[in-house]
């Protein structure tokens, strides 16, 4: 071996310093791939509205009318579509940011672009989904009778919950799929559990009169405790809000280090990896 020094070329780290010009590009490059995906569809745009609206008209046929999980339960239409949009969000982000920096491998090896703003897009495409849902929920809130509450103001606050939690996440994922190709059918295994495992198809009352121990477990899971408050502020009164569905207060402790450790180790571990994302491509 000779005296030379030997170098080590490194990439950009997750956001490259620079937090503004990495939000941009994930504005345009989420933009861009929103335009893309319904390119040339006869339905264009009404595809992201018509997804989560079928499933909600499946699940409601079924659940309601051939199971009658909510028979008993005041406005479960509207709780189940709050369910469904939600949920639909939450796999939207997390499913599909799994792959998306391999399958942008040309974008990653560029030295400069910074590796985050490709999970970060996906992000930000799911959430202009889930404000044209939020659009079509408020259509159906007028169509079912129900009455405007001051407490709608207060809905962004658990859905930015939602958000972090599921950017956290997406960056976990995205980064160890590009060594590990297993995390992608695992994922979608543990979606599909999650999806049954959540109160989204059988509001938390339902549970918490068949175990309500269960009931409190169940709402430990952040996703579920945002869908149960979102439906607290949409109705009201009517529908318990998570801190009395928990039952003690404390318990909700446990979803927010969930979501705050998973932001961080989301981010922490990105970062790590995205210098070496080129070279394990």
């Amino acid at each position: 071996m000779t005296g030379e020094a030997l170098y080590e070329v490194r990439g950009p780290s997750a956001l490259a310093g620079d937090w503004r010009r990495s939000l941009d590009l994930a504005v345009m490059l989420a933009y861009t791939d929103w335009k893309l995906r319904f390119f040339g569809s006869v339905l264009g745009y009404f595809w992201s509205l018509l997804r989560p609206l079928l499933l909600f008209a499946v699940l409601y046929l079924v659940f309601s009318q051939v199971v009658d999980v909510g028979g008993d339960v005041k406005d479960y239409p509207v709780q189940l579509l709050i369910g469904v949009i939600l949920f639909t969000f939450w796999g939207e982000v997390t499913g599909g940011s799994v792959t998306s920096v391999v399958d942008r491998e040309a974008l990653v090896r560029k030295i400069a672009f910074p590796r985050a703003v490709i999970p970060l897009s996906v992000a930000l495409g799911a959430a202009f989904n889930l404000f044209l849902n939020l659009l079509v929920l408020g259509a159906f809130l007028a169509i079912a009778g129900v009455e405007p509450q001051w407490t709608w103001i207060l809905v962004p606050f658990p859905l930015l919950f939602l958000v972090l939690f599921a950017v956290g996440v997406s960056l976990m994922l995205s980064s160890l799929y590009v060594s590990f190709r297993d995390v992608q059918p695992i994922w979608e295994v543990i979606l599909q559990a999650l999806f049954y495992a959540t109160p989204v198809i059988y509001p938390i009352e339902v549970l918490a009169g068949k175990n309500e121990s269960l009931s409190h477990v169940a709402l430990m899971n952040p996703i579920a405790t945002v869908i149960q408050e979102t439906r607290h502020f949409v109705l009201g009164d009517d529908t318990p809000s998570a801190v009395d569905a928990i039952g003690d207060p404390a318990l909700l402790l446990v979803p927010l280090f969930i979501v705050v450790g998973a932001a961080i180790a989301g981010y922490v571990i990105f970062d790590r990896l995205a210098p070496r994302v080129a070279e394990r491509l």
